[in-house]
């Protein structure tokens, strides 16, 4: 079994709890994982991975942080064809549009992603958004 990283950016940590229960999830299924702040890995480190979990919650006009966060996919994007991906993150306004953008993105990449259209939790996740979370680790263990 490859070697998973579980990378996100969090401004109020709910994306930040969000990718805790990922890599949970993932070692759960016997993964050996590693988990990131986005700003502690580049994405040349991150393409040596066999899988990745990528976490972003919504920003401005629901779209990845711009600061970190989108620079690091936009350099990572060439090297996601074929590689197994999860995407994760939260919002708290409008209808979560930036996720089915961020995986139409990840799709047209050539990425194989796991999960139906990311997985989003409305605010900080409840004890179904959690579980769901640990469901997509493991689902990307596999």
């Amino acid at each position: 079994m490859s070697k998973i990283a579980v990378i996100y950016w969090s401004g109020t940590g709910n994306t930040e709890e969000m990718a805790a229960a990922v890599a949970e999830g993932a070692r759960g299924a016997g993964a050996e994982v590693d988990l990131f702040q986005v700003s502690e890995i580049t994405p040349d480190a991150a393409a040596e991975y066999g899988a990745l979990a990528l976490g972003c919650p919504a920003m401005g006009a629901e779209q990845l942080e711009e600061g970190e966060f989108d620079p690091f996919f936009t350099a990572l994007e060439s090297r996601l064809s074929g590689k197994k991906v999860a995407l994760f993150g939260s919002y708290s306004w409008a209808d979560g549009q930036w996720m089915r953008d961020w995986y139409e993105r990840a799709q047209s990449d050539g990425a194989n992603l796991v999960g139906d259209e990311g997985l989003a939790c409305y605010e900080a996740p409840d004890a179904d958004g959690l579980a769901a979370c640990k469901a997509l680790g493991a689902e990307l263990a596999k």
